[in-house]
């Protein structure tokens, strides 16, 4: 599989990035991380253009997220609340929730592979203004690219293994990550609620 991604890759350059990034952030089964960490090293190899692949990629990045949030949008909060009638207050709790704590799952996210998906959805089922999901994604987008670009690039022919190991401890620290803002959430919810009780 990898060398038919180094092959489309090299074929099509930059607008496969982009659309691959484009479907690969709204949910469809693409390896968005290894698409990226070989198109750097292929960058590295002289094989493609860094400037045309890093814009390709931001940009493909960017678009899926924000199909996401406007699916979340259009979507998202209507079926909550028509499908789970009985469950209003527990609906405004999470999005109060995700508003709170959301940006930085949003910004972070990226790095575990199936909340990317998520978050943005949740984003736009109420809980964010468009300027708000903006203000998050759009930097931890920038950000995730260049990670894996930049491993690629700077991996050149080991590639495959920096990918192996990357994936790996990112998805670790982004979940250390997240289960310690879930925690800081938790401890600091709780004293809100003895300080009013």
């Amino acid at each position: 599989m990898d060398r038919e991604l180094v092959n489309w890759l090299v074929r099509f350059g930059a607008p496969l990035l982009f659309f691959a990034q484009v479907f690969g952030i709204f949910g469809l089964p693409i390896p968005d991380e290894l698409l990226l960490t070989i198109a750097g090293a292929l960058a590295a190899g002289g094989r493609l253009n860094l400037s045309s692949i890093t814009i390709a990629a931001v940009a493909g990045c960017l678009t899926g997220i924000t199909l996401s949030y406007v699916v979340g949008r259009w979507v998202g909060l209507p079926v909550l609340r028509t499908r789970f009638t009985r469950h209003h207050d527990a609906i405004e709790r999470a999005q109060k929730w995700f508003g709170r704590f959301g940006g930085w799952l949003l910004m972070f996210g990226y790095f575990i592979p199936g909340v990317r998906h998520v978050t943005a959805i949740l984003a736009g089922s109420g809980c964010f203004s468009y300027r708000k999901f903006v203000t998050y994604a759009y930097p931890g987008g920038v950000l995730w690219c260049a990670v894996f670009l930049g491993l690629g690039y700077f991996a050149g022919d080991r590639w495959q293994e920096v990918a192996k190991t990357a994936r790996t401890h990112l998805a670790q620290a982004a979940v250390i990550g997240v289960g310690a803002v879930a925690t800081y959430a938790i401890v600091r919810v709780a004293a809100e609620r003895r300080r009013t009780s």
